[in-house]
């Protein structure tokens, strides 16, 4: 189960109220953020808490009840202030002066006990000063779907945020043709940082170049903290970003995760991924593919996704161009390519059981496997769940065993790109070390067997509407958690 047993012995004060937490944001000044007021909610029913994250803030799962996150983030009692961060943005390249956290705030920052600076961050606690007709809310269904993406994305490997919990609150919302009122929820999501791409952007709007200085400064010694003291601290912080970045939709594109809006305020200073609305992923290979249905020209597709990416690293340039030379940003930027090519190689020669980029014909493989699975339509998540189980050490002796069950195929131009998949990938398997060769069904097993495609949350979300019935939730997530 995901909600944990209360402990019999509640006459202690709330372990998530006590956390030492820092006011490094709060300390740059109100020029940054407005404090605003948490809603106040006719229920509080908690439906999920990640007991996976409170070893990370230095707590025991077993000494947080149910009730002390229903009081931290449902009642958010006994903490302020609350920061509702200014940002602006690009969405669909236009630019929008009128952002910022319309249903959000930064609860509080925490010190991990890994050393790092982690931020709470709300989602449906209610209208601030930029909800711009916005209710401030979030329905249940949108809590529920960031809970599995967070969770699914960290299995598989990616820079994600995840949620610490999910409360429902008992209002009915009416949303866009919706016939009859939805649930809602609110959220805390732990992340990194919630300084976006946007808050920069803004800083130049308001021809702010002190506050872009500051803020650059807080930056490097909160997220870039190796790159304090050098001289030429702010090219190597651009520099870090653009690798930060496309290592991270590298990891998008080989979990065929689309994202779906990637306006430059849902782009994390850190590069990180936050932030997710009607996210997908991909069902079969399909470079097309559009998560969003309001993104009629397929601006934020599959295949767009790195070359947006890079896009809004030079929409930064403006913005920073007052602390970093413009020609610094140029030739860092420059290698955004290269590096997301090779972190694309790494991630899906990991998918393929390879935990190694010397492999001989690593490219030609890679370019394979995509042509088989664009040519097959076989689905993308169960090729390599196939593969995890399938694989067997006598692969390496007759091509002919490899997928030797497998129905992937149905015409015979398919046929001969099964097969040449095959005596490839058998060539692979014979260039490694017996060392190597042990690693590769332990890198399979990183293959998730389960990936909640639109029909698998569809088929948890049923339940949940008809019978209030929470236990498919549960499960998936078990089953998310353990890899199965």
């Amino acid at each position: 189960m995901t909600i944990a047993a209360t402990p019999k012995n509640q006459n202690f004060p709330n372990p998530l109220l006590t956390l030492n937490y820092e006011p490094a944001l709060e300390a740059l000044g109100d020029d940054y953020y407005d404090e605003v007021a948490a809603a106040e909610f006719p229920k509080h029913i908690l439906r999920f808490r990640n007991d996976q994250l409170l070893p990370l803030l230095g707590l025991n799962p077993e000494a947080v009840t149910d009730d002390h996150f229903i009081q931290a983030f449902g009642k958010f009692e006994e903490r302020r202030p609350f920061l509702a961060l200014r940002y602006h943005g690009y969405q669909f390249g236009e630019y929008n002066p009128f952002l910022g956290d319309g249903r959000g705030f930064l609860y509080g920052q925490v010190r991990g006990t890994d050393g790092e600076l982690y931020d709470f961050g709300t989602k449906g606690s209610g209208r601030t000063p930029y909800s711009r007709g916005g209710d401030g809310s979030l329905t249940l269904k949108g809590g529920v779907r960031e809970v599995l993406a967070g969770e699914m994305l960290h299995q598989m490997g990616v820079r994600t945020s995840r949620c610490l919990s999910m409360i429902e609150t008992g209002q009915s919302l009416w949303r866009g043709d919706e016939p009859s009122p939805t649930r809602s929820s609110v959220m805390i999501r732990f992340s990194r940082s919630h300084i976006r791409f946007g808050t920069f952007e803004r800083l130049l709007y308001i021809g702010r170049k002190d506050l872009t200085q500051k803020l650059l400064d807080h930056v490097i010694e909160q997220y870039y903290p190796t790159l304090q003291g050098k001289a030429d601290k702010y090219a190597l912080f651009y520099a870090e970003l653009v690798q930060r970045v496309a290592e991270l939709v590298a990891q998008w594109m080989a979990a065929g995760f689309c994202h779906a809006v990637l306006n430059t305020d849902n782009m994390s200073i850190t590069g990180e991924s936050f932030d997710y609305g009607p996210y997908a992923f991909i069902p079969t290979y399909n470079p097309q593919f559009t998560a969003a249905y309001f993104d009629y020209y397929g601006r934020y597709s599959y295949e767009n996704q790195p070359g947006i990416c890079r896009l809004n690293l030079e929409m930064l340039h403006p913005p920073l161009a007052a602390i970093i030379p413009s020609a610094d940003m140029e030739a860092a930027l420059a290698n955004f390519e290269a590096h997301y090519l090779l972190s694309y190689q790494q991630f899906m020669l990991n998918k393929l059981g390879f935990d190694r980029l010397e492999i001989p014909e690593a490219d030609k493989l890679i370019y394979l496997t995509i042509q088989l699975l664009n040519d097959t339509q076989v689905g993308y998540h169960e090729f390599f769940a196939e593969l995890r189980q399938q694989f067997s050490s006598n692969w390496r002796e007759d091509a002919d065993l490899i997928f030797s069950g497998a129905s992937i195929v149905q015409s015979s131009e398919q046929v001969d790109l099964l097969n040449n998949w095959r005596k490839l990938y058998h060539r692979v398997l014979n260039s490694l070390s017996p060392e190597e060769m042990d690693k590769v069904e332990a890198m399979l097993r990183r293959n998730p067997k389960t990936v909640i495609l639109r029909p698998v949350i569809e088929a948890i979300w049923e339940p949940i509407v008809q019978d209030d019935n929470w236990q498919p939730f549960y499960d998936l997530l078990n089953r998310i958690k353990s890899n199965n």
